[in-house]
């Protein structure tokens, strides 16, 4: 499979609310069939926008090593880029306008 293709896989996405030992509350998200791809911060977009950093190293990396990368679904055929800042920033500016909100 070729990156494009890596990066097409529709991989489960998993959020959760959990509290740091200081007691402050962030927003996990993480790819449960990718090991070790987890992203936290104060909000849900900022946690997705890490993850997937995360997601494409985590690919890139094996990738170039020669190791497997999980594949539980085919990749998704004519699937829209990674997220990129120009489509997270046009998230932020729903939440900006009150159209979506950041809260989970």
């Amino acid at each position: 499979m070729t990156l494009e293709e890596h990066l097409a896989v529709p991989y489960v996405l998993r959020m959760e609310s959990v509290a740091r030992p200081d007691g402050d509350w962030v927003r996990r998200a993480l790819y449960p069939e990718l090991p070790g791809c987890v992203a936290e911060a104060d909000s849900p977009l900022e946690a997705i926008e890490r993850l997937e950093q995360s997601r494409v190293q985590y690919i890139v990396e094996r990738l170039e090593r020669g190791e497997p990368i999980p594949v539980p679904r085919p990749p998704l055929q004519g699937a829209p880029p990674a997220l990129d800042s120009d489509r997270l920033g046009f998230t932020r500016w729903l939440v900006d306008q009150k159209r979506l909100s950041e809260d989970v």
